[in-house]
């Protein structure tokens, strides 16, 4: 029997950006190609000047770091530039259904740009807008950097997170990390849609005050995605978790078989393999 199908050519290839500031750039590239993509760390001036073209990518990452010092308020600087500097390939990027993840910095950035929530993404106003949730001080009142566990209520539509295990470990690394909404009904809607993707929680899933809630984010939430699950932001850090011997109790077993981070770009590479690569011509397999 001969079967004509179609096959997905290349790798995906992901656009790392970069500005003064963000430090965990080459982790993060270095990441996603351990997935099985090829990554770019390109500078956010690249873009405005037409050296480099976000339309020829499949995912967008803004890394952690402190961007331009978190000068005005963590993120909020390189989040004007995403709104008012290449607002139109950034929005073209969204809207064409490609992928996005802000870690830490990168989620505080995704959040003042107004690309989370993103309530109105599934129906095609998606992009760059108004600010309805922020990310504040930690209730702590200091930098917290320890690991945590995670949590992802049922139901996600998240690209990134398909699949993955009920409760994973990350490294949090931020002062800046209380999730707060501007209303109840942006934090109804949130919950209404699914869009909560993580929230902090101990090893057997339960929610609790500090250090278990390591910033007191309201409703414990660590990681959201917008209407579509495309565009997702976390405060934790996946790419600093991607093989075992990165966990600090790997010698005694605790770290399992390979990093619980790795899914994250993983997922992202199988999708823009399947829906955003072009396919090649159509191969005749014979059985």
């Amino acid at each position: 029997m001969r079967i004509g199908r179609k096959t997905t050519t290349g790798k995906p290839k992901a656009l790392v950006l970069r500005v003064a500031g963000i430090n965990c750039d080459r982790e993060t590239k270095h990441a996603f190609e351990i997935a099985g993509a090829a990554a770019d760390l390109v500078h956010i001036n690249q873009i405005a000047r037409g050296e480099k073209n976000m339309k020829d990518y499949h995912i967008l990452a803004v890394p952690g770091g402190f961007s331009y010092g978190d000068d005005i308020s963590a993120g909020k600087v390189l989040a004007n530039e995403l709104s008012l500097k290449i607002a139109d390939q950034v929005d073209a990027f969204v809207a064409e259904g490609k992928l996005v993840i802000g870690i830490c910095n990168g989620f505080q950035v995704l959040v003042k740009a107004g690309l989370l929530p993103g309530f109105d993404a599934a129906g095609g106003a998606s992009g760059t807008g108004a600010q309805s949730l922020t990310v504040f001080d930690n209730d702590s009142g200091k930098f917290e950097c320890r690991w945590v566990h995670l949590k992802m209520p049922a139901d996600s539509p998240c690209v990134f997170t398909k699949g993955m295990t009920e409760i994973i470990t990350l490294p949090v690394a931020h002062g800046e990390g209380k999730l707060i909404f501007d209303s109840k009904e942006t934090r109804r809607r949130l919950w209404d849609n699914n869009q909560v993707v993580y929230q902090y929680t101990d090893a057997a899933g339960e929610t609790g005050g500090y250090p278990i809630n390591p910033n007191g984010s309201e409703d414990h939430i660590a990681g959201i995605c917008n209407a579509t699950g495309r565009v997702f932001g976390l405060m934790p850090h996946p790419e600093r978790f991607v093989v075992p011997t990165q966990h600090p109790r790997w010698t005694r077993g605790e770290a399992g078989r390979k990093g619980d981070g790795i899914a994250i770009f993983e997922n992202a590479v199988r999708f823009a393999k399947k829906e955003l690569l072009p396919t090649g011509a159509i191969h005749n397999i014979h059985y």
